[in-house]
């Protein structure tokens, strides 16, 4: 009988190095556009939250026939205000879901202004650095301008 030779399966150094060589380029592509995606999602989350806040703000005028004052403000859409006009039909349980005004995606507080400059009411993010103005991450989203 014939002695047969076991073959020994495996890769050889040489594919080893292709496979790695070719993953290390498709990490290279790939890893920049995926770092990116945090501000935008940021960003897009800020923008969702001020369409919500709006909405409550509506609500809110629909059973007051005004918006909060700027003293009274956001608090207004989770407990009557404390100050100011009181509220003549504030709705029992408020006008956001999860009783309590979010934070913007950055931690800080949503700037509220009624009467507002730029309309009925002004509500913004200051963005990422929480200042006024900016450039990209740092730019600001108000509820008056597109997102576009």
């Amino acid at each position: 009988m014939k002695k047969q030779r076991r073959k020994q399966r495996g890769f050889t150094l040489i594919e080893l190095m292709v496979v790695i060589v070719i993953l290390g380029i498709l990490a290279g592509l790939i890893v920049p556009r995926i770092m990116g995606r945090p501000d935008e999602a940021r960003r897009a989350k800020a923008r969702i939250q001020i369409e919500s806040l709006e909405t409550a703000l509506k609500l809110y005028k629909l059973d007051n026939g005004v918006y909060p004052t700027t003293e009274q403000g956001l608090q207004a859409l989770v407990e009557p205000p404390a100050v100011g006009a009181p509220a003549k039909n504030w709705r029992q349980g408020g006008y956001l879901e999860k009783g309590k005004v979010p934070k913007d995606p950055w931690g800080f507080d949503y700037i509220y202004l009624c009467p507002g400059i730029n309309g009925d009411y002004d509500l913004s993010s200051r963005g990422a650095d929480g200042e006024p103005g900016g450039e990209g991450k740092n730019k600001d989203i108000n509820s008056w301008e597109s997102e576009g």
